[in-house]
């Protein structure tokens, strides 16, 4: 009774990688009007504890296990829950550096952004990519093993991306907040 498992699709890279495109952001700005105090509730408390019960659901914002679970389902339905998926120690994996790429590209043209964007992407190296206001168009946040392992992505991908004129790399000398976790 209740104990049942909150399961959902794996995260696509294309949403973990760039964000969500024009078409998904229209759809979760009516949906932010709609969700309720529960619904907020719950979207915390996944966030937090991605791996929590229908019952430890309910218990923590006020619910039946019955009815947490109906609520997860249509939030998943809806796209405020895009996937589930395991936080990995990348020092686990031997990549323990963070490396921030600022990224300017030749112009800002509809066509320049999309080339970059879908090459980002396909790219296996880049975990984060954000398009910015200011000085740079883009940031992108890879993980690499040492000073070597980032050569070695500079030369076979990053350097390789479509309208790019200038990367600024800065190297991170450790965590210290991870909003993720």
């Amino acid at each position: 009774m209740g104990t049942k498992r909150v399961r959902f699709g794996q995260e696509s890279q294309e949403n973990s990688a760039i964000g969500r495109d024009a078409g998904q952001e229209s759809a979760l700005a009516g949906l932010r009007g709609q969700l309720d105090e529960l619904d907020t509730a719950i979207l915390r408390h996944l966030e937090r504890y991605g791996r929590a019960t229908n019952y430890e659901v309910g218990e923590a914002v006020g619910l039946s296990a019955s009815a947490a679970s109906r609520r997860i389902q249509a939030l998943e339905a809806s796209g405020a829950i895009r996937g589930y998926r395991a936080q990995i120690d990348d020092r686990l994996l031997g990549k323990s550096m963070t490396v921030y790429i600022r990224v300017t590209l030749e112009r800002q043209s509809a066509a320049v952004l999309a080339a970059f964007e879908a090459a980002v992407r396909r790219s296996k190296g880049i975990t984060d990519c954000h398009l910015m206001a200011g000085h740079y168009d883009y940031m992108l946040v890879v993980r690499v093993a040492d000073i070597d392992d980032y050569g070695r992505l500079h030369q076979s991908e990053l350097s390789r991306l479509p309208g790019v004129v200038r990367l600024e790399t800065s190297f991170a000398l450790r965590d210290v907040l991870d909003g993720s976790a």
